[in-house]
């Protein structure tokens, strides 16, 4: 692959704007090219020297004395005032018809046909114009050249018109990484500017910025099996969440893969075990990840899930870097939680589409492996998989990702195969089952934990043990409808398990 930093390529490619490829998201390799510079700023993949020189974004200078002139602003200003400075987030969950009340009472008259960030942009811009200051929040995403910008989970941190521009001497000044959700005092662009701009920081992580020099980076914590476990048992009719808790439990930690043939309802599955979570452990940080997804899948599941989980998406439409940004974005992020303590849950639908999208952007290395997978590609998807782990004396990050298999394609049988083995948990969902339409279509000998005595008791542990023996002579129909009947017949997985200490 060419390299954009060299001064060969640039005389030989200084006509192409845009062209080119070079170190994709996170510093690995990889990355995109050639697509369109949304407000001019550069996509991560694709760096573009000449960014640093763009008149429309402010000189870090200017912005060191524009803080310290808002310094000065809150020291002097009244505490009531400041308490009503407006939140640019608020705007960012509200409904488009929501958005559309507030351009009319601003005076826009065109905001029917206007796209709904560069809506929140135009209103946020008219409001400040009028209070002054704002109050900012996003994740960060540090360009190759320094800076960075603070992006909206709401819109899956896609770039757009309303992020917010971080100079590279307050990253400097804070020590602010990738994934970080920043907080703090912005103000409206200027002149030719197009972005609001992060004068002061208030908060990193939901702490105070000093903080954040006394973390230990993600790669120096120590890794555990999980010993907490995750208890998916919520309701006696959640049949599905029951089933997991007996077959494959789960723990804080837990690096669980879910194989799944097509059509074997692993969207639902996963939408139980994220509302599961989610209700019995509300203090979890609960991220869900769709790759290369349906846009009506990720519609669905952003309305099948409860408050407080975020679903980030990038649709099959859209171009694999962008696949890569977004997974590459969460992953950060929630190292930067796992790194102050915080336990973070990530469902990830794909693995095996993600898997594809490095493939796309990984340089060509010559060795070409079964099915058009280049032997380098998968690097970097088993580094965001094997990030799952339970750290000692801290937090948590577990992942729980699906693979697919079973869908014609030899490249998602490579995928699946190198996989295979990686994760400390396993369940497998079965066509058989689909077939007859019995859900959860769980493999039940197929599926398990590894090192499962950390996380049961010693009585439930036996227990466990004599349910598989018994199950272990049956296919996998029998094995499914005996364990639906058993569990339908009680209310709680203790009372199913106390029934077989005393038959």
């Amino acid at each position: 692959m060419s390299d954009p930093y060299g001064d060969r390529f640039r005389r030989k490619k200084k006509r192409r704007r845009g062209a080119g490829s070079g170190p994709g998201f996170g510093g690995g390799s990889g990355g995109g090219g050639g697509g369109g510079n949304y407000n001019n700023q550069p996509h991560s993949g694709a760096p573009n020297r000449a960014q640093r020189f763009d008149p429309t974004l402010p000189t870090d200078e200017e912005l060191e004395r524009e803080a310290i002139e808002l310094e000065r602003a809150i020291a002097n200003a009244d505490p009531a005032s400041l308490a009503q400075t407006l939140h640019a987030n608020e705007l960012q969950d509200m409904t488009l018809p929501q958005i559309h009340d507030l351009a009319e009472k601003e005076g826009f008259t065109d905001y029917q046909s206007t796209p709904k960030q560069e809506l929140i942009f135009k209103v946020l811009k008219a409001r400040a114009g009028r209070q002054g200051l704002l109050i900012g929040e996003g994740t960060l995403e540090i360009m190759p050249d320094g800076f960075g910008f603070l992006r909206s989970p709401e819109q899956s941190y896609l770039h757009g018109p309303d992020d917010i521009y971080v100079s590279a001497s307050l990253i400097r000044k804070h020590g602010l990484r990738r994934g970080m959700q920043v907080r703090g005092w912005i103000r409206p662009p200027k002149d030719n500017a197009r972005n609001f701009a992060l004068l002061k920081v208030d908060a990193v992580n939901g702490r105070d910025p000093k903080f954040i020099s006394k973390l230990v980076n993600f790669e120096d914590l120590t890794p555990l099996h999980p010993e907490r476990r995750f208890v998916l048992e919520t309701a006696p009719d959640e049949i599905e969440c029951r089933i997991v808790d007996l077959v494959a439990p789960l723990g804080f930690g837990q690096r669980a893969l879910i194989v799944a043939p097509p059509r074997t309802g692993k969207t639902v599955l996963l939408q139980k075990l994220t509302k599961a979570i989610s209700k019995n452990f509300p203090k979890a940080k609960v991220i869900v990840l769709l790759v290369d997804e349906r846009p009506e899948e990720v519609t669905d599941f952003r309305r099948n899930v409860t408050s407080g989980v975020e679903v980030v998406a990038s649709t099959f439409d859209e171009q694999s870097h962008r696949h890569v940004q977004v997974a590459e974005m969460v992953i950060e992020k929630a190292k930067r939680l796992v790194e102050c303590g915080e336990d973070v849950v990530i469902f990830l639908d794909s693995i095996t589409r993600l898997a594809r999208a490095y493939n796309s952007e990984t340089s060509n290395s010559g060795r070409i492996m079964t099915g058009g997978l280049d032997a380098n590609a998968l690097q970097r998807p088993k580094k965001f998989f094997g990030a799952a782990r339970a750290i000692e004396k801290g937090g948590s990050l577990t992942i729980i990702a699906t693979a697919l298999v079973d869908t014609g394609s030899k490249m998602d049988e490579v995928i699946f195969e190198e996989f295979k083995g990686t994760g400390n948990s396993e369940l497998h969902l079965d066509r058989k089952l689909m077939d007859k339409r019995i859900y959860p279509c769980i493999d039940i000998p197929a599926s398990g934990t590894r090192r499962e005595e950390l996380l049961l008791d010693p009585k439930e542990l036996e227990l466990v043990h004599r349910l598989r023996k018994v199950l272990a002579d049956m296919n996998v129909v029998e094995a499914m409808e005996l364990m639906k009947g058993k569990l339908k017949k009680v209310k709680t997985n203790a009372e199913f398990l106390m029934t077989m200490a005393m038959g």
